[in-house]
């Protein structure tokens, strides 16, 4: 069965980037010439930050919103159908600075919406975008995975997470200044051996 994979890449280079690269392998491993591709690029395309404007329209009611709310909130309408209509993610996600590109966390922003992809309940928050598996590059230069200093990686697992999404798998090329084709070449075996 043909199967939607939202491809997202938040590096800010277009050449020589890792997580470009690692991405690209995991979606010729998974996907067939049957699967529907949806690419987003926010590390070469960014984002726009959210906004007072954003907030406001976010937090009227649907139904009351003006035609200018209803168009500062469309770029987030889109990611979030982007999402919704993924079956499988598959995220390029480098380490700047210890977290993740502003690419990214604007993304994350413009994605997590009350009533939209998050719902509050009186045990807490309920994310409803449940069902989807999702497959997250996270590539360090130096930043070891899972270390004290990584604060990339609970973020990603934790923003998601609240949305729904929790069948994530997370595939770290870290500390790739140092050693970088032996650990690269672990990394693509990794990859060579995931299964659907």
């Amino acid at each position: 069965m043909a199967r939607t994979f939202l491809k997202l890449n938040a590096s800010a280079r277009s050449s020589g980037s890792h997580s470009r690269t690692l991405v690209d392998a995991i979606i010729d491993k998974l996907s067939s010439p049957d699967d529907t591709i949806i690419d987003r690029d926010v590390g070469l395309n960014p984002l726009d930050p959210v906004s007072e404007d954003w907030v406001n329209a976010n937090f009227t009611p649907e139904d009351q919103r003006s035609d200018a709310q209803k168009d500062v909130l469309s770029g987030s309408d889109e990611l979030i159908a982007e999402l919704e209509a993924a079956d499988t993610l598959v995220f390029g996600v480098p380490v700047y600075n210890f977290g993740v590109p502003s690419t990214f966390k604007a993304w994350i922003d413009q994605i997590s919406r009350a009533r939209k992809t998050f719902k509050y309940t009186e045990s807490g928050p309920i994310g409803l975008l449940e069902g989807k598996r999702a497959y997250v590059v996270i590539a360090s230069g130096g930043t070891p995975s899972g270390s004290d200093i990584d604060f990339a990686t609970p973020y990603v697992l934790h923003a998601l997470g609240f949305v729904g999404i929790t069948d994530v798998e997370v595939i770290a090329a870290d500390q790739l200044m140092a050693d970088s084709e032996e650990k690269l070449s672990a990394v693509k075996a990794r990859i060579d051996a995931l299964q659907d």
